[in-house]
């Protein structure tokens, strides 16, 4: 089976093709004008979207050696994600589906990362516990099989990747902030500043924003010229405190659920601290751990084109007219497939 998928949920533009599970080619590009901006600007991303989706389809398909009658599945995420991004990939894909009359498979942004370690991993071990770690999502996931996901967790307020963005502009990083942080950090004291830690309420859940106003307010306790030389402890005072609190709610849940596996994913999960303190937790239960490479951590739209290609293995419906959801809660997948 030979599936096309497109991520455009946010400032990622994405193009993949897949044959029976396995890759072909792949185009995806960054957007970089939002670093002035300080964050992703949704007007501007949809329209640079707009700019590069047809040429990057066209380029991904011809390195894939095929042409578009020869796709069987086309797919796109639908949801959840920036209204106008996830319009111009959905509309494109939709599009293109029924110009060569195939099937269009509309994809759940979240689900597609809960299976995303398959792609190199091979046959996850079910049940498993992933920890999904985003610029929009923080989520604590046991899932038992395709759409049998039990959420455990979730955030509060922030995600953990927006913090991290967040106090990566503070110390004067561009956007998007994730890897200077974790970069700088290494190279300090992680216990040089006590920061309040995060609630913990004896759930599962998140929560992130205290941590971050009790960075801001111990930056500004201290002189500049103090700022700037010790910027490396204070990254490394904050990404121990976040962490250590999502280690505390991973620890918990692993303890609470019965699994075989402790997955990480999204954008967070390229972290090195994240990764180093997720393994040893592992190891701790006697559970394997499984974390894909870094570049499908990140949005992709192989991720997309793996999980459409799953579904249609389950004959799960197609819908060409599959509208988008910016919001679109994991758990609607599960109470009777309820996607649109």
């Amino acid at each position: 089976m030979l599936v096309l998928a497109v991520e455009s949920s946010c400032d990622e533009c994405s193009v993949a093709v897949l044959r029976d599970g396995l890759l072909l080619a792949e185009s995806t590009e960054t957007q970089t004008i939002h670093r002035q901006y300080g964050g992703v600007v949704p007007e501007l991303a949809g329209r640079t979207h707009l700019e590069l989706m047809d040429r990057m389809a066209s380029e991904t398909i011809a390195r894939a050696n095929q042409t578009p009658d020869s796709l069987d599945v086309i797919a796109a995420t639908v949801g959840p994600g920036l209204v106008g991004s996830l319009l111009v990939g959905a509309m494109y894909a939709q599009g293109l589906a029924l110009a060569v009359g195939k099937p269009f498979v509309g994809i759940h942004h979240v689900e597609a990362h809960l299976w995303a370690a398959e792609m190199t991993a091979g046959e996850l071990p079910l049940p498993f516990l992933v920890l999904l770690a985003s610029g929009g999502h923080t989520l604590l996931v046991r899932v038992a099989g395709l759409r049998e996901y039990h959420v455990l967790g979730t955030t509060l307020d922030d995600a953990l990747g927006e913090a991290y963005d967040k106090i990566g502009k503070l110390a004067g990083f561009d956007f998007p902030a994730g890897a200077a942080v974790d970069r700088v950090a290494a190279k300090g004291d992680p216990h040089a500043f006590e920061l309040a830690r995060p609630m913990d309420d004896g759930s599962c859940n998140f929560s992130f924003s205290g941590l971050k106003t009790a960075f801001l307010y111990r930056t500004r306790a201290l002189p500049p010229d103090v700022v700037a030389a010790r910027t490396p402890d204070l990254l490394a005072s904050f990404q121990e405190a976040a962490l250590e609190s999502v280690m505390q709610k991973v620890r918990r849940a692993v303890k609470s659920t019965q699994i075989r596996a402790l997955v990480a994913a999204g954008g967070v999960a390229a972290n090195s601290q994240l990764r180093a303190k997720l393994k040893a937790a592992a190891e701790e239960a006697e559970i394997e751990y499984i974390v894909p490479p870094p570049r499908y951590c990140m949005d992709n739209a192989a991720m997309i084109a793996y999980l459409a290609w799953k579904l249609s293995q389950r004959e799960i419906p197609a819908s060409i007219s599959h509208p988008v959801r910016p919001r679109w809660p994991l758990s609607d997948l599960v109470e009777g497939d309820k996607a649109p």
